[in-house]
C-alpha cells in the first residue's frame, strides 16, 4: 500500500535537495556499487550503494555523500538508507519485506520512462525529485522497461517514529514499534 508522502515531514526536505542527492550519486565511481544481496529476487541489473544498514552507519560511504548522509540522518527513525540502481530490463520479482516495523521511501533521482512499481494492486512510476512512500510488507515488484539506468534513494524508517503522520495511537500495532 502506498502512503501519501506529504504526511511525512522529512519528504519535503528530501524533495527540496533531490538534485544535490542525485549529483552525489552521479559522482560515485560505478565500481563502488554492489549487487543487491538477495539474488533470488532478480536475475541481474540491481545494485546499491549503502549509507546506513539496519541502524549501522557506513562511515566511508557517508563521507563520500555528505549532503545525502546529512539528509537521511535527519529522518526520525531512519534505519537503512542508500542508493538503488536498476539497469534497463531488470525485473524485481514479487516479494514482501521482513518487518511491519518499518516503512520505505524512494526518492526518484534518475527516472527514465518505463519504470514502474506495483505495491498490492496499485502500480505507480517514479518521478525525479518526488518521493514514494509504501509499506513493503505488502507484496510488491518492479519493472524497468526503460533505456537507461533508474536510480532512487531508498530509505527505511520506523513506523513508531511517525505515529502522528499515520494517525495511529501509541497502543496500536505493537509489532510495529
Amino acid at each position: 500500500m502506498y502512503l501519501d508522502p506529504s504526511r511525512f515531514a522529512f519528504t519535503a526536505a528530501l524533495q527540496a535537495r533531490w538534485e544535490a542527492v542525485r549529483d552525489e550519486f552521479l559522482a560515485l565511481e560505478r565500481e563502488a556499487l554492489v549487487a543487491w544481496p538477495e539474488k533470488f529476487l532478480y536475475d541481474d541489473g540491481w545494485d546499491v550503494f549503502g549509507l546506513h544498514a539496519f541502524g549501522a552507519k557506513l562511515v566511508e560511504n557517508c563521507a563520500r555523500c555528505p549532503e545525502t548522509a546529512r539528509l537521511v540522518e535527519a529522518i526520525p527513525g531512519m534505519t537503512t538508507a542508500g542508493f538503488s540502481r536498476l539497469q534497463p530490463g531488470t525485473h524485481i520479482r514479487p516479494h514482501v519485506g521482513y518487518t511491519p516495523a518499518v516503512l520505505r521511501c524512494h526518492l526518484g533521482l534518475v527516472v527514465p520512462p518505463g519504470c514502474e512499481m506495483r505495491v498490492g494492486a496499485e502500480t505507480r512510476g517514479w518521478a525525479e525529485g518526488r518521493c514514494l512512500v509504501f509499506d513493503d510488507t505488502v507484496e510488491h515488484e518492479v519493472w524497468h522497461r526503460g533505456d537507461r539506468e533508474r536510480v532512487v534513494l531508498l530509505v527505511d524508517f520506523r513506523r513508531s517514529a511517525h505515529r502522528e503522520a499515520l494517525g495511529v495511537s501509541a497502543s496500536a500495532h505493537p509489532a510495529a514499534t
